[in-house]
């Protein structure tokens, strides 16, 4: 791999790190419920339950992730071919993928953060309790924080760091694609009250994070 491009522990730190920071940035800022004011009102949101954020970008973009993943397994069974990572590197990236698809959401199920659309504001009977106050309960139901959606694109980082070594202008586009899609997941979630801003970014630096620590540890040091 001495051929290739030295992605390097420092620098990948230093993304993540100021990634954080700025996530870190929005919570104070206190934007989130300002942001979904913009698409509800007392009766709740207009756009919860229409075709595209619903049936599309909801439902749609959970069958376009567990495809993508179905193809990406059955790419690792191929032989290696010209500025293809090998196999058993293409399947750790599959665990890895997996990994973030299953840690992430999971989270969910200890949170007491309700969804947006359960606050008493937009007719529900929650009150707002930003997810930093752990154990504080807001009234609602729970279980929203992070979200869960948003990990259908961006576990798939791990389709960028799978790449970078040995065809980057592939990694770039990988990297595009999830972001992306990962954007669209979040904003469709954000109308239709399913989720704060930050949610969505906590699930994407959470992705991030868990793909570059994949990246710099279950690399072997014998790959080519």
């Amino acid at each position: 791999m001495n051929a290739r491009p030295a992605y390097t522990w420092q620098r990948d730190a230093w993304i993540t790190a100021i990634a954080l920071a700025l996530l870190l940035a929005w919570d104070v800022s206190g934007l989130d419920l300002p942001a979904e004011r913009l698409f509800a009102d007392a009766k709740g949101f207009a756009l919860r339950d229409t075709w595209w954020t619903s049936r599309l970008l909801h439902d749609g973009g959970r069958i376009v992730s567990w495809a993508l993943l179905a193809v990406f397994a059955l790419l690792g069974l191929r032989q290696q071919g010209p500025d293809e990572p090998p196999r058993r590197w293409r399947w750790r990236w599959v665990a890895v993928i997996v990994f973030c698809a299953l840690a992430v959401p999971s989270l969910k199920r200890v949170s007491l953060t309700s969804c947006p659309w359960d606050l008493a504001e937009f007719g529900g009977i929650a009150q707002y309790v930003s997810h930093w106050r752990f154990g504080v309960s807001d009234g609602g139901g729970g279980h929203c924080f992070p979200s869960g959606h948003a990990v259908a694109a961006f576990a798939f980082f791990g389709l960028h760091f799978c790449w970078r070594d040995y065809n980057p202008r592939k990694a770039r586009l990988w990297l595009t694609v999830v972001l992306v899609l990962g954007t669209m997941y979040g904003a469709a979630q954000l109308m239709r009250g399913a989720h704060y801003p930050s949610h969505t970014l906590w699930s994407a630096w959470l992705c991030w994070t868990i793909s570059v620590l994949a990246y710099h540890f279950l690399r072997p040091k014998d790959f080519p």
